[in-house]
């Protein structure tokens, strides 16, 4: 092969070279161009798909929160106790009916804003939404609170209870109180709570239950519109409230009995702020073995609470009169309230042995009877012809 055909060979296998080269650049530059279309066409997919989950996630969620029955005209009474989270208040709201998906409730309840939700009992109805249920609990609006409700004072005799109770719920306070007194209905009660005992069937005690029934205001419902319901409902408290000081009483020496005794003793001779020292004047008695020389126990045997007492019932042969005889009374004379508890538990340790309250409601000790005359001539207190004062 000559020199110019070796030249000629060498071109033309370039040129096949290089037609092959730029064949393979075309063919790469070709399968770049299908992977980033694919590429693009993956992201665009998965976009959509986000947005359809989106989508259907807050679909989900609004649904949830929609009325159970946007139709109903029922009402739904709903207690809401004091303390409640907005987690627990879903809780009530789902048992009551009144949510149509707990998920999307527990969510809305923690994201809606709920910064000052309001212990009540409200009256709701299945036609509304979660977020409007929750809103009124929120702002505790009025229209929606139930307007039945039942006193039980601080100091009220069970008899007084049980005519407040007769206003509110068909029934007359007699059988009220016949109900309070039947036996077999008293030992369920005993059977039910720890802190009621044989105790309170005492042939001396006037009324089983007195003392008992925790001081407060309660919210009638469909759930204790009748006697039974509202007494336990009463007496729920009152464990809440004993259960919570439990120790203290075991540590004090005295049964529940006697301490609810003693503390309504305390609530009706002395205002919140002299319980303590007054109850404190009645342990020094208890502990000489003094009769405790009070009035209102003897007002309690006439269901009076009168402040002058004549000297034929300060007579009288009862074993609530602790003017006469020694001790506590067979039991207590009247409602009271965890603060009076407390006084009692927590009495003042001092040498008095006698008080009097004068005219402003001060309240003057003394350690003996010379010294409790003195306060009653010092301070105006005049003794009743027909009283022992």
């Amino acid at each position: 092969m000559s020199r110019v055909e070796r030249a000629e060979a060498r071109e033309e296998r370039a040129a096949r070279q290089a037609e092959i080269d730029m064949q393979q650049a075309q063919a790469e530059k070709t399968t770049r161009k299908k992977k980033k279309k694919k590429k693009g066409c993956g992201c665009l997919v998965l976009l959509i798909l986000v947005l359809a989950v989106l989508v259907g996630a807050g679909g989900y969620y609004t649904m949830g929160l929609r009325p159970v029955d946007p139709k109903s005209e029922e009402k739904v009474v709903v207690e809401i106790p004091s303390g409640s989270g907005a987690s627990a208040i879903v809780e009530i709201l789902d048992e009551a009916g009144l949510v149509k998906n707990k998920f999307c409730a527990k969510v809305n309840s923690r994201i809606g804003g709920y910064n000052s939700l309001k212990a009540n009992t409200y009256i709701f109805s299945p036609s509304m939404s979660f977020q409007e249920i929750m809103k009124v609990i929120n702002t505790e609006d009025f229209d929606y609170i139930s307007k039945e409700s039942i006193e039980v004072k601080d100091g009220a005799r069970l008899q007084q209870v049980a005519e407040a109770m007769a206003e509110q719920l068909p029934f007359t306070a007699d059988e009220i109180l016949a109900k309070w007194s039947d036996e077999q209905y008293l030992r369920e009660l005993i059977d039910k709570y720890w802190f009621l005992t044989d105790e309170i069937l005492d042939k001396d005690i006037m009324y089983p239950l007195e003392g008992y029934l925790y001081a407060d205001t309660y919210f009638v419902t469909t759930d204790n519109s009748d006697i039974e319901g509202f007494t336990e409902m009463c007496l729920d408290r009152m464990d809440s409230e004993l259960t919570e000081r439990r120790e203290a009483i075991d540590a004090s020496g005295f049964s529940v009995h006697e301490l609810l005794t003693l503390t309504s003793i305390v609530t009706k001779e002395a205002t919140a702020d002299d319980q303590a020292g007054v109850a404190g004047v009645f342990m020094n008695r208890l502990d000489q073995g003094m009769s405790l020389g009070s009035d209102v126990t003897v007002c309690y045997i006439f269901q009076e609470d009168r402040v002058d007492l004549k000297v034929s019932q300060l007579e009288s042969t009862s074993p609530y009169n602790t003017r006469k005889y020694a001790g506590l009374p067979p039991g207590p004379i009247c409602q009271v309230v965890g603060d009076a508890i407390d006084a009692t538990l927590n009495y003042e340790k001092h040498n008095y042995l006698f008080f009097i309250a004068d005219e402003n409601g001060i309240v003057r000790y003394s350690t003996d009877e010379a010294g409790h005359e003195s306060n009653i001539d010092e301070h105006g207190l005049v003794k009743d012809e027909d009283s022992e004062g």
